[in-house]
């Protein structure tokens, strides 16, 4: 539904400037707002997966937790790839 994707965009974009921000990459707004969108999905995926709950759904406190701790990841791996 599209409000879905607009929340899920939305959380995306704050958990790839947090995500961002806390493992200090220099990276433009867009790449850090693609960056969190694919660790918004990530983290919901990873966690539905794990705990067999979808906990990405809507605009809380539990889902930009998710969010940008599956964003922290995404940017852990941006930065080793880019390295290489």
């Amino acid at each position: 539904n599209e409000m879905g994707l607009f929340i899920t965009i939305l959380v995306g974009i704050i958990a790839g400037y947090v995500a961002a921000k806390l493992l200090k990459i220099n990276v433009s707004f867009w790449i850090a707002m693609l960056l969190g969108i694919a660790g918004s999905i990530l983290g919901g995926w990873v966690t539905s997966l794990i705990l067999g709950v979808d906990l990405t759904s809507g605009f809380n406190l539990t889902t930009i937790l998710v969010s940008i701790g599956g964003a922290v990841l995404v940017v852990f791996l941006y930065r080793l790839l880019k390295k290489k």
